[in-house]
């Protein structure tokens, strides 16, 4: 069988290159191994979010007494109407990406590809020749050997969702990202979960003062064992999950140590390329090409962004590198952007501190525990840090835990993109009262340390000492 192109892989990355290749021929294939729902429709970003949405509804019965509303103390979470409402919505994201089979005909098959080489591959016993081969299998939870004999108490996202109960008692192994948004929404349904980590990070913060101010805040839901990697033993009973700090017994155990790519056995030692210790080849980020051969690795397999608007984004970029009159060096990324949605929010948006040289940038922030739109609400607490040259006053990037953080990240990301200035954002409206006056403040408070800020503050004046004027 021939075919001007192959995509291997139906998620995010592989419906968005499907888009571009189409543009180009009708004469394509599109393989998938296992179910056409995606990532993140089926067990990522929206059942994880849909389950965060009703757990931070119930915990906001914590605060009705201070706003003058009696009677909280009787709500209880029911655990099944909660995983039931997770699956319907589930079932819903996923329709769209369910259908892609029905609707490309002869041009989707249900397998597992192999390469034969560059231009060859292997699905179903069967061989394909095709002129460009797009990359695009996902990846899968990491799920340590020894742990797969707890059988069906150890849950990955994977399984998560499809419970139709949760036992009183999870540990959750991983506090990245994903590990604290679903620790922190169990906790906040009722349930006892403890959270544990090799390192003594948390949700992916890089700077430090950020992290010092979310670790109260999440320790406030989630009893956390940093440090030392989680001994597992299973008791019988229950599985006795210990580490430096001390131990906790669990019902369940949630593996969130991260995802591994879908490459085994995908046959990328016939490439005829170099590869690395984990057999990934080299891949370049702006063309998603290996080496200089027409085929391209793109979404969450290539490791370089494993977010959901990148996998979208490299799709997109390899559609287009893989037609046969492309040219040029690639697509220029977006400023990178991430956000976790616990409560409070953590956002990074841009260069990181660890990415930045010593010498070279100023840093402005604000305490959100102080900004009174969000103590109106019960939510304050967090603090913002944002970055810009010393120089000019460029921004470069930030980091935020607080308060819906994904609205002031998005603004942000702008910024940054947009190449803007401090004197450039605080010359923007700001409207009172509302969270984005927590975003002037530091930009103000940045301002004073860029000696190259210039511009004009329309409210450029010292903060008077009330704040319902500040």
């Amino acid at each position: 069988m021939k075919v001007d192109t192959v995509i291997v892989g139906a998620g995010t990355a592989g419906l968005s290159a499907l888009r571009e290749v189409r543009r180009y021929t009708d004469d394509f294939l599109m393989v998938n191994d296992g179910h056409w729902g995606t990532t993140c429709a089926a067990v990522g970003c929206m059942p994880s979010k849909a389950l965060i949405e009703a757990a931070n509804a119930f915990h906001q019965r914590g605060a009705f007494d201070e706003f003058g509303i009696r009677g909280g103390e009787g709500l209880r979470a029911d655990i099944p109407a909660v995983l039931a409402r997770v699956r319907k919505m589930r079932d819903q994201f996923v329709k769209g990406p369910k259908a892609v089979p029905e609707k490309l005909g002869d041009r989707a098959l249900s397998g597992r590809a192999r390469l034969l080489g560059p231009r060859r591959l292997e699905v179903n016993g069967k061989e394909i020749e095709a002129r460009a081969i797009i990359l695009a299998p996902g990846s899968r939870p990491v799920m340590p050997g020894p742990w797969r004999e707890l059988g069906d108490r150890i849950l990955t996202t994977d399984s998560l969702f499809d419970q139709r109960d949760l036992p009183r008692r999870i540990a959750v192994i991983g506090m990245g990202a994903i590990g604290v948004e679903i620790a922190q929404a169990l906790a906040r349904l009722g349930l006892e979960v403890a959270g544990f980590d090799a390192t003594e990070g948390l949700a992916g913060i890089d700077d430090a003062e950020v992290l010092d101010a979310f670790r109260p805040l999440i320790a406030g839901d989630v009893d956390l064992y940093l440090g030392t990697e989680a001994d597992l033993k299973d008791t019988g009973d229950t599985i006795r999950v210990s580490a430096a700090g001390g131990a906790f017994e669990a019902d369940a155990v949630l593996a969130a140590i991260g995802r591994r790519p879908n490459i085994d056995d995908l046959g990328l030692d016939t490439l005829g390329v170099p590869l690395d210790e984990k057999g990934m080849p080299g891949i370049d980020p702006c063309t998603l090409q290996i080496g200089d051969l027409s085929v391209f690795m793109a979404g969450d397999a290539n490791g370089i962004r494993a977010l959901l608007h990148e996998a979208a984004d490299e799709g997109h970029i390899a559609g287009r590198m893989a037609a046969p009159d492309a040219a040029g060096t690639g697509l220029a990324r977006r400023t990178s952007l991430s956000i976790v949605f616990s409560t409070p929010q953590v956002a990074r948006i841009g260069a990181t501190l660890s990415d930045l040289e010593e010498g070279d940038f100023e840093t402005g922030s604000f305490d959100f525990s102080k900004q009174a739109r969000a103590r109106m609400a019960q939510t304050s607490g967090g603090v913002l840090r944002i970055y810009a040259t010393r120089d000019t006053g460029r921004l470069l990037g930030a980091e935020i835990c607080a308060p819906a953080a994904e609205h002031l990240a998005h603004l942000l990301a702008l910024a940054v993109e947009q190449r803007l200035r401090v004197a450039d954002m605080l010359a923007m409206p700001f409207y009172h009262p509302v969270l984005e006056e927590g975003l002037r403040s530091a930009l103000r408070d940045l301002a004073k340390a860029v000696p190259g800020a210039g511009g004009s503050d329309l409210s450029d004046c010292e903060a008077i000492g009330h704040d319902a004027l500040d």
